[in-house]
């Protein structure tokens, strides 16, 4: 079991972390109490009172865990796509997408991705969804309805739409039909693809391996 001093240094470095992260100036006030709360935990465990220090430490993560809770929630964020061999590009998309809040992902059906693409995805659904679902900025992830793609959009309900600079969806049209669904998000569109990578797409990464390991004699 942990000594009282150690839970009381534990307690502190948990508190550092959380008010680094105490940006909100709206709950200025009680941020500056919480570091006020720490500062005498630390004063108080440097002198021998591990009890005192103990309850200031206590009440500083009680004044942070109040602004947690009264904090709006995060915005939810939709995305689709077939994410085949995942690249750069899908990382760059899903780190914007998640600026926006946290990001739900719908990961298109074998039978779809191939009448979008005319071809069938070299993953199958269930292995684009698992590595799309350890991706670090996505939230949830889940594999989209097969006869009716906006009833993904409808199990989220989200805040915000977000689609790449490539997807074929006309935002006017999208926003309509959702509106006669009864949602009513943000949609965003990503404005350019990122292409700071020599395989930032799904296609070249398919052709690159072709012309390197299939024999074309």
């Amino acid at each position: 079991m942990a000594s009282l001093q150690e839970r009381v240094q534990k307690y502190i470095a948990n508190l550092d972390r959380e008010l680094s992260e105490a940006h909100d100036p709206k709950f200025d006030k009680l941020y500056t109490l919480a570091r006020q709360y720490r500062e005498d935990a630390e004063h108080y465990m440097k002198t021998g009172d591990l009890e005192t220090a103990l309850v200031c430490a206590s009440y500083a993560e009680g004044l942070i865990d109040a602004v947690k809770s009264l904090k709006e929630p995060e915005s939810k964020v939709f995305v689709g796509g077939t994410f085949d061999i995942i690249h750069p590009g899908h990382i760059a998309f899903l780190r914007e997408a998640s600026k926006y809040g946290k990001v739900y992902v719908a990961v298109a059906r074998d039978s779809n991705s191939k009448k979008a693409k005319g071809r069938d995805p070299v993953n199958d659904e269930q292995q684009r969804l698992e590595v799309v679902r350890a991706i670090r900025y996505v939230y949830d992830a889940f594999l989209g309805d097969e006869n009716d793609l906006l009833k993904s959009v409808e199990k989220v309900r989200p805040d915000v739409v977000f689609l790449g600079p490539d997807q074929h969806v006309d935002e006017a049209t999208l926003s309509m039909e959702l509106e006669r669904r009864g949602l009513s998000p943000r949609i965003v569109r990503m404005k350019e693809r990122v292409n700071a990578w020599q395989n930032s797409s799904t296609t070249s990464i398919i052709r690159k391996i072709v012309s390197k390991y299939c024999d074309t004699k």
